[in-house]
């Protein structure tokens, strides 16, 4: 037992609600395929009644982030991020645009024309 007025926890502790707390329990978000370099941009700024760290992403996404920028500045683990920016994204919140799958390898005769231009340099 704790003698009275004894506190278990202090400021340098940090929050105390767990990040799954903040997704509802949520840990997986794999429906948009978010990943660390996927940009995400807010369409409108946050709304009057939205949770704080939702309010928090629209902020700080009012210019294009990537999904790792959005998650090392607002300071929550990385799979959190991710399950809130798909909420926002499938309510029209925020707009995100995935980069460019490579298809194929490149093309050995543009190599070998790129490579005999440098050479003539």
């Amino acid at each position: 037992m704790r003698p009275r007025g004894e506190e278990w926890f202090d400021e340098a502790a940090g929050p105390l609600v767990r990040p799954y707390a903040v997704t509802g329990g949520r840990t997986r978000s794999d429906t948009l395929g978010l990943d660390l370099i996927t940009l995400v941009v807010a369409l409108r700024p946050p709304s009057a009644g939205m949770d704080a760290e939702y309010a928090r992403i629209l902020r700080l996404c009012q210019h294009p982030q990537s999904v790792a920028e959005v998650a090392a500045r607002i300071d929550l683990p990385l799979p959190v991020v991710k399950v809130m920016l798909s909420d926002l994204i499938e309510q029209k919140h925020v707009l995100f645009r995935t980069a460019a799958p490579v298809t194929d390898a490149p093309n050995k005769h543009v190599l070998q024309a790129v490579l005999d231009g440098i050479r003539k340099l």
